[in-house]
């Protein structure tokens, strides 16, 4: 792997970590067309799986404390049921058309968010449901289980560092099953794992300033924070 192309990657992966580290979400939205882009997918889907698999470890130690067990496990059964049906569209169904709905789903909740921010708190817990087996879905599909469950906590405004709680369990559950699937597969190389190695310290890095990036933010500061994340993930989706 080129050096040139090694530090890109930890510059964007050190960028990606501090977003997931103070949002909760963000590292894959960041690192994968990039990563793609520069030594393309078959390496680049397992190197960002391992980096992204350690960050979320991280994130999840840290937040630990204020998890919701009782919310984790009722959204992680539904997934595991929706990741093989992720895994089977991925081969049967246009992968652009999905991304493009998903895209403006996500950019109209966030206009929406933005414009109405004292909008009634969705109460229902029976959605959580489907909001797993969807996350499961995206994560089969193409490796993005956060956006039911970011839109869900939001919509219920779940406190913030329960918010990051819970996603750092979802992803680091994905991110365990896909790194198994890569195993199986054989793509755990040589040249991958020794970028893994060189990432690695980007993702720690990257926390440490995400930490201090969040100590800024007010709680109106960070709901804002997450809903302008939720348009930017939306817009990628469509580009």
């Amino acid at each position: 792997m080129a050096t040139t192309v090694l530090l890109v990657l930890f510059g964007v992966v050190l960028v990606a970590a501090l977003l997931q580290t103070a949002a909760g979400f963000g590292f894959a939205l960041l690192t994968m067309p990039i990563a793609v882009l520069l030594l393309g997918v078959r390496s680049a889907a397992p190197l960002i799986a391992l980096v992204g698999f350690t960050l979320y470890v991280i994130n999840f130690v840290r937040y630990r404390g204020d998890l919701n067990r009782r919310t984790v496990l009722r959204l992680a059964l539904p997934a595991i049921l929706g990741i093989p049906v992720g895994v089977w569209a991925l081969g049967n169904l246009p992968e652009d058309v999905v991304k493009a709905v998903l895209g403006v789903l996500l950019i109209t909740y966030a206009l929406y968010a933005l414009a109405r921010p004292q909008a009634p708190p969705l109460r229902s817990d029976g959605w959580i449901y489907p909001v797993g087996f969807a996350s499961g879905c995206l994560g089969g599909a193409f490796n993005t289980p956060g956006p039911p469950v970011i839109v869900f906590g939001s919509l219920q405004r779940w406190p913030r560092q329960e918010f990051r709680s819970v996603l750092q369990a979802v992803f680091l559950l994905n991110s365990t099953l896909v790194l198994v699937a890569h195993l199986g597969a054989g793509n755990l190389t040589r040249p991958v794992l020794l970028g893994w190695l060189t990432l690695a310290p980007a993702a720690l890095l990257g926390v440490l300033l995400g930490s201090r990036l969040d100590r800024r933010l007010s709680g109106e500061g960070f709901r804002r924070f997450v809903v302008g994340m939720i348009f930017v993930l939306g817009v990628s989706l469509l580009l």
